[in-house]
């Protein structure tokens, strides 16, 4: 072929539907080997069911990445050309890293690269990366940028996107069983996927920056209107589900302690989201919205109490106190405590309350007690009572009962903890004292090969949002409403706080309390 014939080769149009394809699968085959290894690698299952979810995972990839460049194109044309190059360029420098290093790109390394000054890096700059990246990353960027493309009609676009989706989601549904695997692997695999990885991953480590530093709608000011001293433990529970709990009527008695405890109340409740994000911030606001509102924490400290904040968990929204303690802070002010579980929120707690120089005090406890999908993990050994248990992914799937076994012992803990904590604040005689338990939202462990959570809430069964709220007072502290709703919602908590803290508030909403 004479360079005529190659250079008119090379400026012959082709359609956006061809250099979509293109594009597509080249960045499965030159920057995707390493999940595609990954996932081959941790998946124990039989022969069959490993074919089709690799092969499932095959056609996702190409499909999304085939949808995003379509789109890109057609809408922004230059603009999208420009940012294919770009990414093909960053997809090299990524894929060297992960071979080289052995990482992923995580939120953690994306975060690292933020924080990096151009003296650090420069420190990883060589041959071998300009190399890879010239091979893998510019010549790939190059055609992204020259090739000529027929745009297409927004009818072609509308068609092709439609396909693409409708097929995307059908695989994700026959795939549904694999929740517990990709929960268990989520981080790695999430890590190794060009271009995901780090575009993900870049646009989380901003927004944490951003919510961090985020100005929430403050509510208007609120007054405490005794000197009574009053203490309020709120525990967030972590996938608790009502229907795996004694107290609802589960058949199992791991609720030994609490259904004991005089003076608990149970409530039926629901959430308001299937994932912890949106749960925590319902249990913390005072109404459902969209819009970042001041949280009960927040709130609270502005007022004038004591206020404190335990987690060895995350998404809860931007805490603005003086005392926010992770598991890393309390693993050093309690060294003796095993960190890998939630007792260390726990620990302490009497002192910290007697040392308050406020009357009111405020002590929100995030658990992640029962998170998934290696429950086993989440309770000391005394509290495996239910046997066997599932250790890992593949045996919660191939044996559901190990898997619930598992969970049932995570409940066991959580009793344990909660009536811990109740027989604390019922020795503090001079102070009136309360515990409410609640959850972020719920659990499926296996009914119809649905695990973990996080369905939108129109599709979820209702053990993702069927959850326990329970709540112990000392004698004569407040006394509860008889006309309440048959099921309660987590925006109870907000109002029914102020009102055991007695803040009188403009933001305050009687019908939402629990109490008189």
């Amino acid at each position: 072929m004479n360079n005529q014939k190659l250079k008119n080769l090379i400026k012959k149009p082709i359609s956006l539907f061809a250099f979509s394809a293109i594009v597509s699968v080249a960045t499965m085959l030159l920057y995707n080997i390493p999940f595609f290894n990954y996932v081959v690698e941790h998946t124990n299952q039989s022969t069959p069911i490993r074919v089709f979810l690799i092969a499932s995972l095959v056609v996702v990839m190409l499909l999304v990445n085939f949808l995003m460049t379509y789109l890109v194109m057609y809408l922004m044309r230059i603009v999208g050309r420009i940012l294919l190059a770009i990414m093909a360029i960053i997809n090299a420098t990524s894929l060297y890293f992960i071979l080289t290093y052995n990482i992923i790109i995580d939120e953690v390394t994306i975060g690292n690269v933020f924080n990096t000054r151009y003296s650090e890096a420069s420190g990883f700059f060589s041959w071998s990366l300009w190399a890879f990246i010239i091979a893998f990353g510019v010549l790939p960027a190059l055609f992204c940028l020259l090739q000529p493309i027929k745009m297409g009609k927004a009818k072609q676009m509308g068609r092709y996107c439609g396909i693409s989706l409708g097929i995307v989601l059908a695989l994700l549904l026959a795939n549904i069983n694999q929740t517990l695997w990709i929960g268990q692997h989520d981080t790695e695999l999430g890590g190794y996927l060009q271009p995901w990885s780090y575009l993900v991953n870049s646009i989380r480590v901003t927004s944490i920056r951003m919510a961090k530093q985020a100005e929430e709608i403050k509510l208007p000011d609120g007054k405490i209107t005794d000197n009574d001293k009053a203490v309020v433990v709120l525990v967030i529970g972590e996938s608790a589900r009502k229907a795996n709990f004694q107290l609802y009527g589960y058949k199992r008695a791991n609720n030994p302690r609490l259904s004991k405890q005089q003076g608990l109340k149970v409530f039926q409740a629901q959430s308001c989201a299937t994932f912890t994000t949106a749960g925590v911030k319902a249990i913390l606001e005072p109404k459902n919205s969209s819009d970042l509102y001041e949280p009960l924490p927040n709130y609270a400290f502005r007022t004038g109490a004591d206020v404190v904040w335990r987690t060895i968990n995350w998404g809860e929204p931007p805490i603005h106190i003086d005392e926010y303690e992770s598991g890393i802070v309390l693993s050093k002010k309690y060294p003796n405590v095993d960190k890998r579980y939630d007792e260390l929120l726990f620990t302490g707690l009497r002192e910290r309350i007697e040392s308050s120089t406020k009357n009111k005090v405020l002590i929100v406890i995030h658990t992640s007690t029962s998170h998934g999908p290696n429950y086993a993990s989440k309770y000391p050994k005394k509290f495996e009572v239910y046997k066997p248990v599932a250790h890992n992914v593949e045996e919660s799937e191939k044996n559901v009962a190990k898997l619930v076994n598992a969970y049932d012992n995570t409940i066991l803990y959580t009793d344990y903890l909660l009536s811990n904590m109740i027989d604390t604040l019922r020795s503090l005689k001079d102070w009136k004292s309360s515990m409410i338990f609640i959850s972020d939202h719920g659990e499926s462990l296996g009914e119809n090969n649905m695990f973990m959570h996080g369905m939108p809430m129109k599709l979820a069964p209702k053990v993702q949002y069927e959850i326990p709220f329970l709540v112990w007072t000392s004698d004569g502290y407040r006394e509860y409403k008889s006309n309440l709703p048959e099921v309660l919602e987590q925006h109870y908590i907000f109002h029914s706080v102020l009102n055991l803290l007695s803040i009188k508030s403009p933001a305050y909403n009687k019908d939402y309390d629990i109490f008189k």
